[in-house]
């Protein structure tokens, strides 16, 4: 499986392509696209850390080019990569909409109250 943590130079330098050569050796092409946020409420508190993951493979480029690796990421159930998909579908399944959806859920379930100035 591989794990979906590339930087743009990384892709600017191998390109799609590139990343498919790299893996023609191996026959599993499974991945995931991971999101992390992490919240801290002060200097000396503990993080809180939300991941979001989308399972799914790698393929051949297809879609436009617009947004780094999304040509080659095909999400599980799916027969399109994130680069074809409408940007609506994807924003309901990637990584990034189900790491916020957390977020989301842990401030709507806590108790927080926020102080302004000293």
């Amino acid at each position: 499986m591989l794990i979906l943590r590339m930087s743009k130079w990384f892709l600017q330098k191998i390109g799609h392509k590139g990343l498919n050569n790299l893996l023609m050796a191996y026959e599993d092409k499974s991945a995931y696209a991971l999101c992390v946020f992490s919240l801290a409420l002060g200097p000396n508190a503990d993080p809180i850390t939300f991941l979001g993951k989308t399972p799914g493979k790698i393929v051949q480029p297809r879609g436009p080019n617009d947004f780094g690796w999304d040509p080659v990421f095909q999400p599980d159930g799916y027969d399109q990569t994130y680069a074809e998909m409408p940007k609506e579908e994807k924003n309901k399944i990637s990584h990034r909409y189900r790491a916020l959806a957390q977020v989301k859920s842990h401030f709507a379930e806590s108790e927080y109250t926020f102080q302004m100035g000293p």
